[in-house]
């Protein structure tokens, strides 16, 4: 059974008919009947409340048509995968550049051209693309915000719920002219990048959202060392007459303790947490 088929099921069970499913849902009849007839894959659940308002309508346990979305929408990218369509990202391709930041602007634009859908145009649109969904994700339960967004776009709060669904479950390979004029264009206000680090700052529409300048950094790191404790910290920490009532930051602390050419008892370590305990060995911050 798929999403549909159940909801279809439900809706008979039921007595109710689509526009009553779309009113409790907050989405238009359209979206419903083209769900019900899979002329629209469903949402991904982890990006939408729709299933949590479909579930109430139906009268389903908590979280049942999310994780069958879950497994429809598995089973539907393997088969996409299979056979991976061409990128169809030309309808977006003059908006990207043009909100790139004045001084990078002719260079970006000349890569892009140079290498369509390249590497740096989908690392560039990947982000931008996760920082427009994200203030999307973070203010779908606005009703507030959405209703200024379907008064800016002309549209009905309903159609903008809508809207922000598709939008929220694209990717950059399937970006279509509505997700750039709707959301891309008007919530991401610019962004940079450097094009030696690949470091990458992206700001949005302080007028649309509180969220803050986002920045992208590519930096080298060490692999993690091995943490070896040492053996008489082992017995310090097997004996709950000294260690007992450590806590989580003290024993972090004495893990750190090296001593070079030299194996620490057990008594070493209970006296340094007696030490790190003492207040006397430590000077109060003063408060502003």
């Amino acid at each position: 059974m798929d999403v549909s088929l159940l909801i279809r099921h439900r809706l008979k069970e039921l007595g109710l008919e689509q526009k009553d499913l779309a009113a409790a849902a907050q989405v238009t009849e359209s979206y419903i009947s083209q769900l019900l007839a899979r002329k629209r894959a469903p949402p991904s659940p982890g990006r939408t409340d729709i299933y949590e308002k479909i579930g109430r309508a139906l009268k389903l346990p908590s979280g049942e048509l999310s994780k069958l979305a879950d497994l429809q929408r598995a089973e539907e990218l393997r088969k996409e995968w299979a056979e991976r369509p061409q990128p169809r990202f030309k309808e977006c391709r003059a908006l990207i550049p043009r909100k790139c930041d004045s001084a990078r602007q002719n260079e970006v634009r000349r890569i892009f051209e140079k290498e369509p859908f390249g590497e740096l145009e989908r690392l560039v649109t990947q982000k931008l693309l996760d920082v427009a969904q994200g203030v999307a994700k973070e203010e779908l339960q606005s009703e507030e915000w959405l209703r200024l967004m379907a008064q800016l776009s002309d549209r009905s709060y309903e159609q903008v719920r809508v809207s922000i669904l598709e939008f929220l479950d694209t990717d950059i390979f399937n970006v279509s002219v509505e997700n750039c004029i709707s959301f891309l264009d008007p919530i991401i206000d610019s962004w940079d990048i450097d094009l030696k680090t690949f470091g990458m700052g992206v700001v949005p529409n302080r007028r649309l959202t509180a969220v803050s300048a986002k920045r992208f950094e590519f930096a080298e790191q060490e692999p993690p060392q091995p943490v070896v404790i040492e053996p008489g910290l082992e017995q310090f920490l097997k004996d709950a007459s000294l260690s007992g009532d450590a806590t989580e930051e003290e024993i972090a602390f004495l893990k750190a303790l090296k001593l070079r050419g030299k194996q620490p008892s057990p008594i070493y370590y209970y006296r340094e947490l007696q030490n790190l305990r003492d207040p006397l060995h430590f000077q109060s911050v003063a408060q502003p």
